[in-house]
């Protein structure tokens, strides 16, 4: 079920990188920056549900990103060294 709130007005101030992601986003889709800017950020408030999440809770609450592929070793950190020399 999905709550309607009424507009709210306010100022936001966007790097240029920023705005301009954005208004591409609004562009693409056909809405207004504001709208574009609400989605995103609504989007990333609640994570990306189509992607498993890569944050693991360890026992002691903290979070972690949880590994990819094999475990890095020492051997593979000092063969990795040498190769650089």
């Amino acid at each position: 079920m999905m709550v309607h709130y009424d507009s709210m007005r306010t100022t936001v101030n966007l790097d240029d990188e920023t705005y301009y992601l954005l208004s591409n986003y609004a562009q693409g889709k056909g809405i207004t920056l504001g709208a574009a800017v609400g989605e995103v950020t609504r989007k990333g408030l609640e994570g990306d549900k189509t992607r498993p999440s890569r944050l693991k809770r360890l026992p002691n609450g903290m979070l972690v990103l949880a590994g990819r592929g094999r475990p890095l070793t020492d051997e593979m950190v000092k063969a990795a060294l040498e190769e650089v020399d």
